[in-house]
């Protein structure tokens, strides 16, 4: 036998309509949502925040495209050097790490060299 009593999943308002309906309003299916994925939210949120700030700190200090500078520079920053958004490797075998469109690849004696991505940069 049918359960007349379907209720919301959110609030437990009687629900009307359709059998295979969940919630009562786009509201409580929100909610519901946000709820259930907010710890991935936040933690996306966090990584990105990360992300943004390392892309600041890159492109503030290399305004012309392309600069070396030295590494205690970007820690005093506060670069994080843990988070990026991707890695080109080059031919003879250098990784540039890259937070957007803003990367750096490692040099000797603590240096790095800041560049812009370019075009055919994939």
């Amino acid at each position: 036998m049918e359960n007349l009593n379907r209720e919301c999943l959110e609030c437990g308002d009687t629900l009307k309509g359709r059998k295979d309906q969940k919630f009562c309003s786009d509201y409580c299916r929100n909610t519901h949502n946000n709820r259930l994925n907010e710890d991935a939210t936040n933690m996306v949120r966090r990584i990105n925040r990360i992300l943004r700030k390392n892309r600041r700190i890159l492109s503030s200090l290399n305004p012309t495209g392309k600069r070396t500078i030295d590494g205690l520079v970007l820690a005093e920053e506060g670069f994080n050097f843990h988070y990026f958004t991707n890695v080109y490797s080059t031919q003879k075998g250098s990784n540039y790490w890259f937070c957007y469109d803003q990367g750096y690849l490692k040099l000797e004696g603590d240096k790095y060299m800041l560049v812009q991505k370019q075009d055919y940069i994939k």
